[in-house]
């Protein structure tokens, strides 16, 4: 049977899924296969992950966990999922800077394709990575390290370099959140006070379906207690006694991003403090929201034309909402990786989730890729998008010594798919 991803809208078209528990048994599969992807948690709406030949899972892979406090770091299987790991750390005393909406997707997965949670100080998931194993094309083993001259090229690698088997991660000690979420920010403000509004808490989220007379929902996740961080992020700051932030009245009750749908998927909100691992994403582990009913689509601009994009979606309003059930605007940090969406710049995300209607979001992404377009917008490679390498290619500086690391390390192409001939490589 042909695998699926997450959503259901995408088939893999392998010949076989092998499951290897072993580094040596690893290696033998991916020397002897002619085409080859790794899979990871399978949230990719794309065919990122497809091949004609051989699929390579690691959620069998024989690794633990190890936690070294000497360099305050920790060794994971690429295939562990963030939930996996936060809680496994949380259990230790320590945690991760930073968690994206879902704890579900793995840890391979997410950094390969430059995942991200969000934040004005917060890079995104690949900004932990402190070194790397990678499989390459012919079965061998290569370590990568921080500080050596190819790292930023690996670890965003989009799965054309080899299987990433083992990372190491920082951690810091473990911290709570504190999730409070307001509703009907006035358009107004959010131009006025975008900086503002974004910095209020150590991770932002704004949400809209582009066509109301106000943002739906701000969540706000601030650190608190120990280990709360420099600012501390004291939500009152922005806020009326708590009872208003900027034009927004606080939610009285739980919230889910959607409206009229239940929050009993969500994470615990209404201020209540609570271990990192379980506020910093908006959904709770053992829930799996809306698995098969979406589509997602994202795209990361420079910070300074936040405004000025978000507009001209607002103009697109009418056409998006009817294909819509939610967007969110969030805020991701600069980082040095050579393919990541907000490499080299500050960046805020404009993210889409979608009913699933395939033909008819394909159709509109065209007409939202022109309206950002004059602000250099990256789509984030895991998602729907309709750019090919020719719009891409001019995004991305360090593109060409990319490609050339490819060439080099898989001269056969075993690592390549469709996919990536379309937006990276070319024919």
């Amino acid at each position: 049977m042909v695998e699926r991803n997450w959503a259901g809208n995408v088939a893999y078209g392998e010949a076989e899924l092998r499951q290897p528990r072993t580094f040596d048994e690893l290696q033998g599969v991916v020397a002897a296969a002619e085409s080859v992807r790794a899979l990871g948690s399978r949230h990719s709406f794309n065919t990122i992950a497809a091949t004609p030949g051989i699929l390579v899972s690691l959620t069998q892979f024989e690794a633990p966990i190890e936690i070294d406090t000497a360099t305050m770091t920790v060794r994971v299987n690429a295939g562990v999922k963030y939930g996996v790991l936060g809680q496994y750390l949380q259990r230790h005393g320590f945690a991760l800077a930073n968690l994206a909406s879902l704890p579900h997707i793995s840890v391979g997965g997410a950094t390969a394709t430059a995942t991200h949670g969000s934040g004005d100080r917060n890079g995104n998931l690949a900004t932990s990575v402190r070194s790397l194993r990678v499989v390459q094309a012919d079965g061998s083993e290569r370590s990568v390290e921080r500080g050596e001259a190819e790292f930023d090229g690996y670890v965003v690698a989009l799965g054309a370099l080899g299987v990433i088997v083992e990372m190491t991660l920082a951690i810091e000690p473990t911290f709570d959140v504190a999730v409070s979420v307001f509703e009907e920010l006035s358009w107004s403000d959010l131009a006025e006070h975008f900086d503002e509004i974004t910095s209020a808490a150590y991770s932002v989220s704004l949400f809209t379906n582009w066509v109301n007379a106000t943002v739906d929902q701000v969540w706000l996740k601030a650190r608190v207690g120990r280990h709360a961080g420099v600012a501390g992020d004291e939500l009152l700051s922005s806020t009326d006694g708590g009872e208003h932030f900027f034009s927004a009245r606080p939610a009285r009750e739980r919230r889910h991003p959607l409206p009229g749908v239940s929050a009993e998927a969500c994470t615990e909100q209404l201020g209540i403090a609570g271990a990192w691992v379980d506020r910093l994403p908006h959904f709770r582990l053992d829930f799996t929201p809306s698995n098969g009913d979406e589509l997602q689509s994202e795209y990361l601009i420079p910070r300074e034309h936040a405004v000025a994009a978000i507009e001209a979606l607002r103009g697109l309003g009418e056409r998006i909402a009817p294909l819509l059930q939610i967007s969110e605007i969030r805020t991701v940090t600069a980082d040095t990786f050579w393919l990541s969406m907000s490499s080299g710049r500050d960046s805020v995300c404009l993210h889409f989730t979608w009913k699933p209607l395939g033909p008819e979001v394909g159709a509109l992404l065209p007409a939202i890729e022109a309206a950002l377009r004059p602000f250099g917008a990256r789509p984030h490679w895991g998602k729907v998008f309709a750019a090919d390498r020719q719009a891409l290619a001019p995004l991305y500086d360090r593109m060409p010594d990319f490609v050339a690391l490819a060439e080099r390390v898989d001269p056969g192409q075993k690592f390549r798919n469709d996919f990536l001939r379309a937006t990276l490589f070319g024919a």
